[in-house]
């Protein structure tokens, strides 16, 4: 997608208490601008410094800022007034007394100053003076409202209390409400907005008086430019001047007095520091691994703090949503992190400026998330490579890593590792699993799902596989794939096979997953199995993705579909789909209802319920599909027996298809299915009602000769 605003990741607020203004909206948003119009309660060039990156990029747009802004006035300026002398005079000397030539001024502020003289100099600023004729007399004009257009026509608009100012930045608790006008809901409020800036910018608004900024004072600005020193231009690096340093940002994490550690995660934390803080954590799915690594967090950085050195952690997940759950995370844990994902442009001004203002302060720490895809990027490893401060790695669901794409993109030089993952064994890569161990380390820890149950971190749960057969059709499709497959694994060791889903093995059990995944006879299975639970709420169903197969070739109708027009239409369930495509605000919405436990009873997904989703209210989970890497049902499992309040144990509905019985393939059939039979018995084993579960299993494993899995 085109750098274009829309294609950023905009939240719907910003509050000093969750997310970096400045890091997160102002500089992503100004460095695709062409156009921004401000207006504000008080105004000092402080803001410009603070935001510096951004503005280089919108001087590269060939933007234009109008901003209107209120004089700060002291109590001798009021006193004047009142006294009679002319109103307009107090109101330049007051600009001018705020670029004060011979004050002495920080760095930073000396900067910001010389960027606005620069833009001024330039005619890419322009600025007006608001007074508001009251009752009794003049007042300042204190509304503040923002918006931000780029060249392909798109604006964000937002109002609230956050004043162009340092101490706005950095010290106050402020929030902002912001809007899109290419989201339908926030459209009107845009235009509304960009009509009352017009209007006041054209002096055509009540009450309100708006002088034109004083030649004297846009001379001392560009004055002031001159002492701050040509700034660069084009496309060289500006001095990285620092977003914000406040100690949300630069602070360190720490465990929050409500927050206690299970004895296993405190013996995490210990072995990881004592292998010097490299390592990796195998926890399953729901026991903790995210507040784990975070009290690892706390210790090494107690350690670093102590010896006055400072810390760049990066936290690397695979998914958007993971960023957005960590990301909540650290800020219960103390610490605003930096959120690296979609454009560069979203993300980098504010990660290399926190980093140069943790470089010259060398004490704190920052904190990056980051997705895979980014992690990997020309962008994000140039920033890795420039860093020179003592660097911490930490891998979600770090099993992705072992692909040769992303270990390439692991540093060399990060002196701290944490690899997390419920399944860090690579499906049919041994050499992927290897270089991920080479690089975090040695496994510390293993909780696998029974100690888990038993130490009381996963709930208890009863399994109900039900068995459902292939049609003709489909059993004929299965049966010429498991041949093609059979001859593969023949002419190869498939340990020595990649996961790549590209390779012709991934390819071929691939579309034989999809047969399974797809079989009709699921749905009606699923109808009977819903019977019981028709009404109950916190209930999943995991369907097969995309479209049914079929035997020509081509692509019937996708299940999903298929399951939410049984769900919702014929058996009149709230139900409604969780996929790619709800978008991000719609998912967010449908999981706050979902766990509220009356508004919603189901929902229908596919993948976007594996991984970065927590949902620990979910009692019901009807697994109608499963990759064939056995990690996906592992993940769901985890998924679902996460303890939350009033829940004292769930259901897992596992649909397992019984395949064509065929003597000629009943080796590689048996070698095949020895897979998806071994986690179903397992699973079975540690249930509430192992002896049920078990027995419906019985069949199976005693055709295939299977019981010892």
């Amino acid at each position: 997608m085109a750098e274009m605003l829309r294609a950023l990741t905009i939240e719907d607020s910003y509050r000093s208490d969750r997310s970096n203004a400045v890091g997160e909206f102002y500089v992503p948003c100004l460095s695709l601008a062409n156009r921004y119009d401000r207006a504000v309660g008080y105004f000092t060039s402080k803001s410009l410094a603070l935001v510096a990156r951004g503005l280089e990029g919108f001087r590269r747009n060939g933007g234009r800022i109008r901003l209107i802004a209120s004089p700060h006035l002291t109590d001798s300026d009021i006193e004047e007034m009142r006294a009679g002398y002319a109103y307009r005079e107090i109101i330049a000397k007051a600009v001018l007394r705020e670029l004060d030539l011979d004050t002495e001024r920080p760095r930073k502020e000396l900067a910001g100053l010389g960027l606005l003289g620069h833009l001024i100099a330039q005619g890419v600023l322009d600025v007006k003076i608001a007074i508001v004729h009251g009752r009794e007399g003049l007042a300042l004009y204190h509304e503040k409202i923002g918006l931000i257009s780029d060249k392909y026509g798109d604006t964000v608009a937002f109002t609230g209390s956050m004043n162009e100012t340092s101490s706005a930045f950095l010290d106050n608790f402020e929030s902002i409400q912001v809007f899109r006008s290419w989201e339908e809901n926030d459209k009107g409020r845009v235009d509304i907005l960009r009509y009352d800036f017009d209007e006041l910018w054209a002096g055509r608004t009540p009450r309100l008086e708006i002088l034109h900024f004083p030649a004297v004072a846009k001379e001392r600005f560009i004055a002031l430019g001159e002492r701050a020193g040509e700034l660069p231009t084009g496309t060289e690096s500006p001095e990285p001047l620092v977003v914000s340093t406040d100690l949300t940002t630069m602070g360190w994490v720490r465990v929050p007095h409500d927050v206690e550690l299970r004895d296993y995660q405190k013996t995490a934390v210990a072995k990881w520091l004592s292998a010097n803080g490299r390592g990796m954590l195998q926890m399953a799915t729901g026991t903790g691994k995210t507040i784990t690594a975070l009290a690892a967090l706390d210790q090494m950085g107690r350690q670093l703090h102590a010896r006055d050195l400072s810390l760049v952690t990066v936290v690397v997940v695979p998914l958007l949503d993971l960023v957005e759950q960590w990301s909540a995370k650290l800020r219960n844990f103390g610490v605003v992190p930096i959120k690296c994902r979609d454009l560069v442009a979203s993300w980098e001004p504010a990660a290399r400026n926190a980093i140069a203002a943790l470089r010259a302060r060398r004490e704190g720490s920052i904190t990056l998330v980051v997705t895979n895809a980014t992690f990997r990027a020309a962008s994000f490893q140039g920033l890795l490579a420039a860093v020179d401060l003592p660097l911490l790695i930490v891998a979600d669901e770090a099993h992705h890593l072992g692909a040769e794409h992303l270990l390439t993109a692991l540093p060399a030089h990060a002196q701290f590792r944490l690899a997390l993952s419920a399944t860090p064994e690579r499906w049919f890569d041994p050499t992927g699993t290897d270089a991920l161990k080479d690089y975090f380390g040695d496994i510390l820890i293993e909780l696998g799902l029974k100690e888990a149950i038993d130490l009381g971190a996963l709930t208890r749960y009863r399994y109900h596989p039900v068995l459902v057969p292939l049609g003709d059709d489909e059993a004929e499709q299965y049966t010429e794939l498991t041949v093609k497959i059979g001859a593969l694994m023949r002419s190869q060791e498939p340990e020595s096979v990649s996961e790549d889903e590209n390779s012709p093995l991934g390819m071929l059990l691939g579309m034989r997953s999809k047969v399974l995944g797809h079989a009709r006879a699921k749905v009606p299975a699923l109808r009977e199995a819903l019977e019981g639970h028709r009404h109950s709420f916190f209930q999943l169903i995991y369907c097969a993705e995309g479209g049914t197969p079929l035997i020509d070739g081509g692509t019937g109708p996708r299940q999903v579909e298929q399951v939410i027009e049984l769900v919702g239409k014929e058996l009149g369930l709230r139900a409604h789909t969780f996929t790619s495509r709800e978008h991000k605000r719609q998912r967010r919405d449908l999981l706050r209802s979902f766990a509220t436990g009356r508004d919603l009873q189901v929902l229908v997904s596919m993948r976007c319920l594996d991984e970065g989703v927590d949902l620990p209210d979910a009692r019901v989970a009807y697994m109608l599909a499963s990759s064939t890497n056995p990690r996906q049902f592992i993940q769901r499992r985890g998924r679902i027996l996460r303890r939350a309040p009033g829940k004292s144990f769930a259901e897992v509905i596992d649909f397992v298809v019984t395949p064509p019985q065929d003597p000629a393939l009943f080796e590689i059939e048996r070698r095949l299915f020895r897979r998806e039979l071994a986690r179903c018995v397992e699973f079975a084993g540690y249930a509430e009602n192992h002896g049920e579960a078990l027995a419906k299993l019985r069949e199976l494993r005693d055709y295939y000769q299977l019981l010892d899995v």
